[in-house]
Formats: structure tokens, sequence, C-alpha cells
């Protein structure tokens, strides 16, 4: 499809330069865009790009745009105005209605007329699936789960019993919610199972990535609240609550019983310690490693940015005499001796 760029401005309530009757009809990195395509500009990194670009228009900050060669969408968030474009130009299909033959649908289950069953997918006993909802090939839904309008379980998703899942989510390939958490006490040496009897319950338009595990609670339930966006490969663990519109990225670890407040940003690889407490608005930089609860708003870093591995290799090597160091720091300072690297 195309959208003439005066409409695509209204869409955004961006400023206008050129000419609103320009025809777009895709979207295009500034690097690979030809006549017809719309780019976009968010990052100061690809600003070099800007002045080749082929693109019959860009979307950009006002600070850029003076130096914009071709007609431009100006507004103060250029990537959600990028996002709300791709929308525009790529509009979802209408997704089909009824049951695959191969599908297996329990007569005790509801299914909604407009949803859709998939290939070879399993809808237990008192399923409840909302209306204009997608199960793709090869999910299980196991009993008592619950799926709200408009939700699309993409191919080979698990949901556990009990679990519920809110209105409008997007939950990829390979996604298990609701399965065990770790829970296991020691008898003299042997480990015996904590039987996890909460569920997961998932609120509205959130969004899963592919192969991500969010464990059942043992005894209160494990939550996602609205619009929350897990990338893929996030474990999640047994009783973690997490606040609306947090945005956790891909190889995340959350341990059991953590709560994460509204507004939060995990970055990629961050492990978080169980049994802790995180408020709004905090952002995690990757690879953070949690073992506290934060309590103050702001942004939070641990770990070491990657150097040579000669570099690094010293540091470690250091790192196991700081304490010996320290002790001879606080001993130079208590005779008032200068360091000046001679202590005669």
């Amino acid at each position: 499809m195309s959208i003439l760029l005066g409409n695509l401005a209204d869409a955004l309530n961006a400023k206008l330069h050129g000419d609103k009757n320009c025809r777009i009809d895709r979207i295009a990195t500034l690097q690979s865009a030809s006549p017809g395509s719309i780019s976009f500009l968010a990052n100061h990194r690809y600003r070099g790009y800007l002045s080749e670009t082929r693109a019959s228009a860009v979307i950009l900050s006002p600070a850029d745009w003076p130096e914009c060669p071709v007609f431009a969408l100006v507004l103060e968030n250029p990537y959600l105005g990028y996002a709300k474009v791709a929308s525009l130009l790529n509009p979802e299909s209408a997704s089909p209605q009824g049951i695959h033959p191969t599908a297996w649908v329990s007569t005790k289950a509801i299914v909604d007329k407009t949803a859709w069953v998939g290939a070879q997918a399993v809808i237990e006993d008192h399923v409840l699936i909302g209306a204009r909802t997608y199960i793709g090939a090869g999910c299980v839904v196991n009993s008592q789960a619950t799926i709200g309008d408009s939700s699309q379980l993409m191919a080979n998703v698990t949901l556990c019993r009990n679990v519920v899942i809110g209105k409008r989510a997007l939950i990829h390939p390979g996604v298990v919610i609701g399965s065990d958490g770790f829970g296991i006490a020691n008898d003299n040496g042997i480990w015996v199972k904590v039987p996890q009897l909460g569920t997961v319950r998932v609120g509205d338009d959130v969004e899963i990535g592919a192969n991500t595990t969010i464990d059942r609670g043992a005894l209160e339930d494990t939550v996602i609240e609205d619009g929350v966006k897990i990338d893929n490969q996030v474990q999640i663990g047994h009783n973690v609550y997490i606040g609306a519109h947090t945005a956790i990225a891909g190889c995340v670890a959350i341990a059991g019983s953590v709560r994460i407040g509204k507004r939060c940003v995990v970055g990629g690889a961050t492990a978080i310690a169980g049994h802790l407490n995180i408020t709004d608005d905090v952002y995690l930089t990757g690879a953070s490693q949690v073992t506290k609860s934060i309590s103050t708003s702001g942004v939070y870093s641990s770990w070491i940015p990657v150097q040579k591995s000669l570099v690094w290799r010293k540091n470690v090597a250091r790192l196991h005499q700081l304490d010996e160091m320290a002790r001879r720091i606080k001993a130079l300072e208590s005779t008032g001796k200068v360091l000046s690297g001679d202590e005669s």
C-alpha cells in the first residue's frame, strides 16, 4: 500500500517540510532507501548517512532537520514516528477463523467463533479463548487457561494449567508460561520438590519474545502487568512481579520473588538475585548483576566493559590483591607518609 506524505504527517502530528502529495509506499534505512521510501534518523551514529540518502522523505528531530536534503517529517521522537509509520505501511492481515482439522480441542473448552486454532494445536478442558484470538500451529493450552480477546500465540507456545493471558498479547514461538518454578527443599542432602500451587497472570498489551520461560508461583501468582515487553530467551522465576510498561531485553535472568516496578528497563544479560525489590523508573544497563534492592529511581550499571584481553588479565590479577593493597594504603595513611611510590 502507499500513503501520501501529508497524511503521514497528520498521523504523527509532525511538521511537514516538502510536498504533501509525495507518495510513500515503504520504509527503509537511510543507506538502502530509494525514491518512494521514507527513512528515519533516531541515532546520531547514523547521521553521516543523511546527506547521501535517496529516500523521498526522512523522519527526524528538529536538531537534524537543517541537514536533511529531502522532504522531512519533523518531531521530537523520530524512533516513535518510525514505529507508527512502519505499522501504517504494513498493516496486519486478517487472521483466519475456525479450527484446523488436525487440531484437538476439548468439548469442554470454549473457543470464540472468531478465533483461530492452528494445525496440531491442543486445547484442553475448560480453556477459554476470546474473540479474534490466534492460536498458532503446535500450541498447547492446558486446562483452565484463559486467553483474552485479540491475542496471538505463535507456533509452539505452551500455556500450562490455569494461566491467564490478557487482551492483545503477542507471544512468540517457543514461549512456555506456567511451568513449575524452581522450588526444592533440602532433607539431609536430598532435594525434595516444593509443589508450585500458584499460576501466571499476564496483563493486556504484553509482548513476550521467543523461547522465554515464565514460571508459575509457588503459593502466590507470578504477575506480568499491562504493557510489559519481554525479549527473547528471558527466564522469569516463580512469584516474580513485573510492573506495567517495563521492558526487559534478551537473556535476562530474574530469580524468584523479585518485584520490579513500573516503567523500568532491564538491559540484556542482566541477572537479578532473588527476593529483591526494584522501584519504578529504574534503568539497568546490559549485563548488570543486581544483588541488592534498588529504592531510588535512576540508571544503574555493573560489570566491566570489553577491553583488550591482556589488559583485562592484568586487571583481574590485581582484583585478587585489592584487600592487601587497601591494608597497605590504610597503614601508610595512618603514619602520614606521602604515597609517592617511595615508602622510605
